[in-house]
């Protein structure tokens, strides 16, 4: 029961970072226009550049290294004080890097300097350390009051184009003050080491080793963002964009079980119990398997009458991208599972590696054609390319280690009742007129239809799930 309690704390905060931006889009999309979102997009795709540069593959590496010490108090606080003094002098190198950039740089400046904010906020994130200790509740009731001050915020102060630079410095300082909050709540599980026998620089080579998936992942998060904006315009960078916080905002949910998974199957790993973790993956692959379906299914299905009324008109180029994209909700729902919840627990973070990088190549070397004749929706292909050859080589690296029977169980089920549901979502979609009480109708109606469909196929997790209410 810890497990699901953690599960639905983290996917709540995770949701709940993404839930300003959701909530807002629609008022921004109005007010910012696309020439708006696409330059916020462009330029904070930059300046994720630094963050990563001091961040240094910190957030996963922290979690699991807490996760090995949690039940030492003396070992805790310093492994605590020891990754986060790193962390403090990775990220002031980033800064350096970043005042070398802007002296250099002609072209949206105010708007770099006011997303550099999130660099600075990037040195006092310790929601790893949480995560590690397996306290999800902490970062979503801390991060509740200031995410609702930026709601606030963003609507008082912000009424026109010409407002775009508070738009960025309001989300910016949510990050700083949001990850400030978090630091009261060390005091129940650290104490202050003596400040001589800490060796920060002892976890800098195996930080550095999650560094590169981190920096191939941040590839294509961000590439196409900054491709589309070096390449074809800032509007197109903000249609790929606004389709990628849909999607994100759905994959919150399932990839909350990576962020829970993670220091649960470390202890275990840990521990010697080498077939518990085995087991883990398979209920886990089973469980994000049976959510990620319908969400990519139904997204897909109902995407045609979201975009005009949550975006509004001008961004109906953004319909095809995130129909396209919206296959990459099952994609990095698997390679979740895999990588994240076994691959680097269980210390195989070389197979890790690899597979993401695998994946930024492939991102790369498909984005330079696709977005060059078809611009954004190029830059969704090459992203459920790359994500497609994470997940196949990450399958491939198992095989000897696993039981493809067991990970796969009722797989096919559940891709047949998402099939459903996207014929009868679509049959109704041409019926309705758009409106929000039709595409209402119309997610219940596919939610009701996939539920109904795994009852007749009988599939093994709605008996899990029956039990847990028991």
């Amino acid at each position: 029961m810890k497990v699901i309690k953690n599960y639905l704390y983290n996917a709540s905060y995770q949701v709940f970072i993404l839930l300003v931006p959701l909530i807002t889009t629609p008022y921004l999309a109005r007010v910012l226009g696309p020439k708006g979102v696409g330059i916020n997009s462009f330029t904070n795709s930059i300046i994720q550049y630094f963050i990563l540069l001091g961040s240094i593959g910190v957030n996963l590496y922290g979690n699991r290294q807490v996760a090995f010490v949690r039940d030492d108090k003396e070992k805790l606080s310093q492994t605590f004080y020891e990754i986060f003094f790193m962390r403090l002098t990775t990220v002031l190198f980033a800064c350096f890097a970043f005042e070398v950039f802007i002296l250099f740089i002609g072209k949206y400046q105010i708007y770099y300097l006011a997303q550099s904010v999130s660099i600075i906020a990037a040195a006092f994130d310790i929601s790893w350390f949480f995560m590690g200790v397996e306290n999800f509740a902490i970062t979503v009731l801390r991060n509740f009051i200031v995410k609702i001050v930026t709601l606030i915020s963003i609507f008082v102060f912000v009424k026109s184009y010409s407002d775009l630079t508070m738009y960025i410095l309001i989300l910016s300082l949510s990050l700083l003050i949001g990850n400030l909050t978090l630091f009261p709540g060390l005091r129940r599980y650290v104490e202050m080491p003596r400040l001589a026998s800490l060796n920060i620089w002892r976890h800098l080579l195996p930080s550095l080793m999650l560094f590169i998936p981190q920096i191939a992942t941040q590839i294509y998060l961000v590439l196409n963002k900054t491709m589309l904006g070096l390449m074809t315009s800032v509007q197109a960078s903000g249609y790929f964009d606004q389709s990628d916080k849909m999607i994100k905002m759905i994959l919150a949910v399932v990839t909350a079980t990576g962020t829970v998974m993670l220091p649960h199957v470390a202890n275990a790993f840990v521990r010697g119990e080498h077939k518990k973790t085995k087991e883990y993956l398979y209920t886990s692959f089973s469980f994000v398997t049976a959510i990620s379906v319908p969400m990519t299914f139904g997204l897909a299905a109902v995407t045609p009458k979201f975009v005009p009324l949550f975006f509004t008109n001008k961004f109906s180029s953004v319909i095809p991208v995130m129909m396209i994209e919206s296959v990459v909700i099952l994609l990095i729902a698997w390679s979740n599972a895999i990588g994240t919840q076994y691959l680097l627990p269980t210390q195989q973070t070389s197979s890790y590696t690899f597979s993401v990088v695998l994946g930024a190549i492939v991102n790369l070397v498909a984005n330079i054609p696709l977005i060059l004749f078809y611009g954004a929706i190029g830059a969704s292909i090459a992203t459920v390319l790359s994500e497609f050859s994470v997940t196949f080589y990450q399958l491939a690296i198992i095989r000897g280690q696993i039981d493809y029977r067991s990970l796969f169980v009722d797989t096919f089920k559940y891709l047949f009742a998402g099939f459903i549901m996207f014929v009868v979502v679509i049959f109704f979609d041409r019926l309705f007129i758009i409106s929000w009480v039709a595409l209402i109708c119309e997610i219940i109606i596919g939610f009701v239809v996939y539920v109904l469909v795994l009852f007749v196929l009988r599939v093994k997790i709605i008996y899990q799930v029956k039990r847990l209410f028991k």
